[in-house]
């Protein structure tokens, strides 16, 4: 199955990708990740990217989708994938779907997680962060049992400046702006699969498997 994930910040779609991961054993591929994998590595188009990426500027269409192509044509993608955090926007849909057509390849879905902004918000601005060991927790879902301290190794929990509500906020209209025009773009093409993504991670996974026809 080769699938794009959908959604704004804060609707799972990592979480259920790592589900889907595990459960159809095709790999889960991000552009973060192709980035920090194609800059350590050295490669050409990763140095390229690099250049960007250290002047605070956003790296190119044209170069990610050269680094995406690249990664796709890996032998553990012979199966399919599970694209996450791209495309964003409808020009690099259009990159990726001419990408895919040369590598003789389509897209089989784009599964849309719908969350509700203030949902999200709630998600998101809950959030605490443990520096020292990593764990997560969120005020009104899973709290530490000590307010401010970190059940596992007793540092000091903190909020993230990118998951306050401010913060948040602007993320969200970002999302709209640019990347929910892609639910229509995917609509179009007969590939767009929407599931509620509200409720516990196990009550979303039996969604996302059920609209995607697994067992």
């Amino acid at each position: 199955m080769r699938l794009i994930l959908l959604g704004a910040p804060g609707s799972g779609k990592g979480t259920q990708a790592a589900l889907l991961q595990e459960k159809l054993n095709i790999p889960h591929i991000s552009t973060g990740d192709i980035f920090r994998s194609n800059i350590k590595s050295g490669t050409e188009l990763g140095k390229l990217a690099k250049c960007y990426i250290d002047k605070g500027m956003l790296v190119p269409d044209s170069v990610t989708i050269d680094l995406v192509k690249d990664r796709l044509r890996q032998p553990d993608c012979n199966n399919g994938f599970i694209m996450d955090g791209f495309p964003r926007t409808i020009p690099q849909a259009e990159y990726l779907e001419n990408a895919l057509k040369e590598m003789g390849m389509h897209v089989d879905a784009a599964l849309n997680i719908d969350v509700p902004d203030e949902v999200i918000i709630s998600r998101i601005s809950g959030r605490r962060i443990c520096p020292a060991c990593g764990m997560s927790y969120n005020v009104v879902s899973n709290p530490p049992r000590t307010e401010g301290i970190c059940d596992s190794c007793g540092g000091r929990v903190v909020h993230r400046d990118d998951d306050k509500e401010e913060t948040v906020v602007n993320r969200l209209k970002v999302y709209h702006e640019q990347t929910e025009p892609l639910i229509k773009f995917y609509e179009a093409r007969g590939k767009l699969k929407t599931v509620d993504g509200q409720g516990s991670v196990e009550e979303s996974s039996k969604r996302v498997f059920k609209v995607l026809g697994i067992e």
